[in-house]
């Protein structure tokens, strides 16, 4: 049996420079995924992401960083990490953003569980990307994914 791969794709009506961007600079990512970073993604960088609505945060350490074109990282346990890869394809003046998240562990109905949880996950991520790159609005789908799992007294 083939492990099951997390994959998910939207096309972004911006450059591609701009869409990479939104990924690798929190300034921008904060504004549709997580709520803290340590810092941005480059080469070998090892950084913490937060989502403080939830209180979980997860470590990531970047594998591979070519600026525009794709990022492979590594995150969640640092006992039982997986791979995620970010592919930028320019489309003219849009971009394809593709993401894949691998390497599920567990027994096969669990790495199922975990891979489709995971493509919703990353599907409100790319869906966010869009409309705030496109229009400029927070769109806050990952903080209304699961509203009675947020930290008491945390204000959307």
């Amino acid at each position: 049996m083939t492990a099951p791969v997390a994959a998910t794709s939207m096309l972004i009506r911006r450059p591609v420079a701009e869409v990479f961007r939104a990924i690798a600079d929190p300034t921008q990512t904060t504004r549709f995924w997580f709520t803290d970073s340590t810092g941005p993604l480059a080469s070998g960088a090892r950084v913490t992401w937060t989502w403080a609505m939830y209180g979980v945060s997860t470590e990531v350490e970047v594998q591979v960083f070519k600026p525009e074109r794709r990022v492979l990282m590594t995150w969640d346990n640092p006992s039982d990490p997986t791979e995620v890869e970010w592919r930028f394809e320019s489309r003219g003046d849009h971009t394809l953003l593709s993401v894949e998240n691998r390497g599920f562990s567990g027994a096969p109905d669990e790495q199922a569980a975990k891979a489709l949880d995971s493509t919703g996950g990353f599907a409100l991520v790319l869906a966010g990307a869009k409309i705030w790159l496109e229009h400029g609005i927070e769109p806050g789908f990952v903080v209304d994914r699961h509203p009675d799992a947020r930290v008491k007294g945390w204000k959307a």
